[in-house]
């Protein structure tokens, strides 16, 4: 068999997810003919599959040394690299994959951007985790802090009171202590009540940029994009909706002021969504 009959089996089998027959199809395709990317991609998304995060970023890194603007190749490598909590690379080869689609006018429908909504949500996740500990800690050192001032305001008074009962005055300082550490931990209740909605939802966010949107717009197909953004697409790309592939021109954008106003009303609740 030569290297494409190779392919063709190889992707009969992926078809019959029988992935590990299909990988051993493609690795006799790429020692016949190492100079195909596609071979590469093919085998690379097998090992997606099969959860073989590593391995699938040496295989899109070969077909990438081979095709520079292979689509495929910075697809599949994004993906392993989310799985692997490499979100910043991920991101960026998602980005380099849906920007090369759209210069080759490739139809991958939303899975790419799909793909790059979940890398950022996952990187967005993953430094609220580091926040969230972070302030965790700093709440158990106020509350230490507190606690041996307390401790240390006893034993001062108790020094200097000698023999004598002060228990009123003793009384006193616990009850002062207790209202500093209500306070502390309050203010740290507050913010994890704000924590629970630190979190923004998809459809805020363009298809294109996959920022929250600014100025929404609504095509005919019924999806909504950031006005600035589709705009720059039918001028530099061409004149269709980049989801549906259908024709559209500006003229037949349409403002969302629904969607403006749910915009707008989250932004007022969640300022930190600024950053997001």
């Amino acid at each position: 068999m030569n290297a494409l009959d190779l392919k063709n089996q190889g992707n009969r089998l992926f078809l019959a997810r029988k992935y590990d027959d299909a990988i051993c199809c493609y690795s006799k395709a790429i020692n016949k003919n190492p100079g195909t990317a596609t071979f590469f991609t093919n085998r690379a998304l097998c090992y997606l599959k099969l959860r073989q995060w590593e391995t699938a970023v040496q295989d899109c890194h070969r077909a990438l040394e081979i095709e520079r603007q292979l689509v495929k190749g910075h697809f599949f490598m994004g993906q392993a690299l989310v799985e692997m909590g490499q979100y910043d690379e991920a991101i960026a080869s998602l980005k380099k994959a849906y920007d090369l689609a759209k210069e080759q006018k490739l139809n991958f429908g939303d899975d790419i951007t799909s793909a790059l909504r979940m890398a950022k949500k996952r990187r967005w996740n993953m430094i609220e985790d580091k926040r969230i500990q972070q302030e965790i800690k700093l709440q158990k050192y106020l509350n230490q802090l507190l606690s041996e001032e307390h401790k240390r305001q006893l034993m001062s008074f108790k020094q200097s009171a000698g023999d004598q009962n002060y228990s009123e005055e003793i009384e006193s300082l616990e009850q002062f202590y207790q209202k500093k550490l209500r306070a502390v931990n309050a203010l740290f209740a507050q913010l994890d009540d704000r924590r629970k909605k630190r979190e923004v939802p998809d459809y805020l966010c363009g298809k294109i940029s996959f920022e929250i949107m600014r100025d929404p717009v609504v095509t005919p197909s019924g999806i909504t994009y950031d006005k600035k953004d589709i705009i720059e697409h039918l001028q530099r790309v061409g004149h269709f909706d980049p989801v549906t592939r259908t024709d559209l021109t500006q003229d037949q954008l349409i403002p969302n002021f629904a969607m403006k106003e749910v915009i707008d009303n989250f932004l007022e609740e969640n300022p930190w969504a600024e950053d997001y």
